[in-house]
């Protein structure tokens, strides 16, 4: 299906249809292999990297394309309809270079190019073993040492764990709560940094994602990040960002499902006639398309939000729940459409399935976002 979208600008359309030619030609005839081989695509990040697909919200100054959120949101989500795990990859990504961005040095600020470019990819590690949800809790540390800290500690769920050139750490550096947390900025070559082996994931299996622990890792003092006991405010800052990131992943996974269930519901006969013709699936597909369009509608609604300088929180928590359930939904009824033929692996939508469900718990759980939300209506 073509989605007809309102774009800002004439460059923006263009943008879009660059985007869309990179995803047929690069994405969309690699994904099977490398999710059979759970092999991470890296070439493929470069490519867009060159092609200025990997900082579009940053300034140009740094590398970036300063193009508004709405715009970087629709290129997710074309990306996400050929290869989600890409397209996760380039949100994390994103949200990678946040810190440095927002809330770097000068000096700091020149590490940008070769992040916005590509050429370096990065890592958030907020997450660990026993504290996903409660960051406030994390219990990883850094201890100042001379000219460096001292960090100890093991992060977990971390995308791009063992692939990653740079590593956003959320650690400790003072006293309990979110006002002792700070963030550290390390490179891979980092002594005492040690990514662990690859999960076994039920989707994303292109995707690496890892423990890291840190055996007193020593980052230099100078790659402190927006001052001391400022990582609290960093991650949450960050966080908003990345939901809405999440949020057009979602709807450009549920947008490839129903696309391929509409297709086969065309060619698929019974009782002579094609199925999409049966009241009951049609009016299913039906559901699911509308479903998609207010999803999309919200997500860009919150982008916009964020484009104008205005309070977007809650409207990002909003735009991750509801599109994140969207795409489960629709994931699930595009199996169903298919029948027999939707649980086998010669369909790709028994993997769109699969990769759905996690968009439901990173960047913040769906329990999460409703707690997000209704605390915002308790305040008024």
């Amino acid at each position: 299906m073509t989605v007809d979208r309102i774009l800002p600008t004439d460059e923006a359309r263009d943008l879009l249809e660059l985007t869309t030619e990179l995803a047929d030609r690069e994405l969309a005839p690699k994904v099977v292999e490398h999710e059979q081989r759970a092999e991470f695509p890296r070439e493929v990040l470069r490519t867009l990297g060159r092609a200025g697909l990997l900082g579009l919200p940053y300034p140009e100054e740094y590398g970036g394309a300063a193009q508004p959120y709405e715009v970087y949101l629709q290129v997710l989500e074309i990306l996400a309809g050929r290869w989600l795990a890409v397209a996760e990859a380039v949100s994390v990504h994103t949200l990678s270079c946040y810190p440095v961005a927002a809330y770097g040095s000068e000096e700091q600020r020149k590490l940008l190019p070769d992040m916005i470019g590509g050429e370096l990819l990065g890592a958030y590690c907020l997450s660990e073993p026993q504290g996903g949800s409660d960051a406030a809790a994390l219990t990883t540390r850094a201890v100042r040492d001379g000219d460096g800290y001292l960090v100890t500690g093991t992060k977990a769920w971390i995308t791009h764990a063992q692939v990653a050139d740079f590593y956003n750490i959320f650690c400790r550096t003072g006293g309990p709560g979110p006002k002792g947390i700070s963030c550290l900025l390390a490179d891979r070559a980092t002594p005492g940094l040690h990514p662990q082996a690859a999960e076994r994931t039920m989707g994303l299996r292109s995707s690496p994602v890892a423990q890291v622990v840190f055996d007193e890792a020593r980052v230099p003092a100078d790659r402190l990040i927006g001052g001391d006991g400022a990582g609290f405010t960093i991650a949450m800052s960050a966080l908003d960002s990345g939901r809405l990131g999440i949020a057009a992943c979602a709807v450009g996974l549920a947008q490839a499902a129903l696309d391929y269930a509409v297709d086969y519901a065309r060619q698929r006969e019974q009782f002579g006639r094609s199925i999409i013709d049966f009241q009951g699936l049609g009016f299913t597909l039906a559901d699911l398309a509308t479903q998609i369009s207010a999803a999309r509608a919200l997500t860009l609604s919150a982008a916009r939000l964020r484009d104008a300088g205005r309070p977007y929180s809650i409207e990002a928590a909003k735009a991750k729940l509801f599109a994140t359930d969207v795409a489960m939904r629709v994931t699930i009824d595009a199996v169903q459409v298919l029948g027999g033929a939707g649980y086998v692996a010669d369909h790709p939508v028994e993997r769109y399935l699969r990769e759905a469900k996690v968009l439901q718990i990173v960047e913040g759980t769906n329990q999460i976002q409703r707690l997000v939300i209704s605390r915002a209506l308790a305040k008024g």
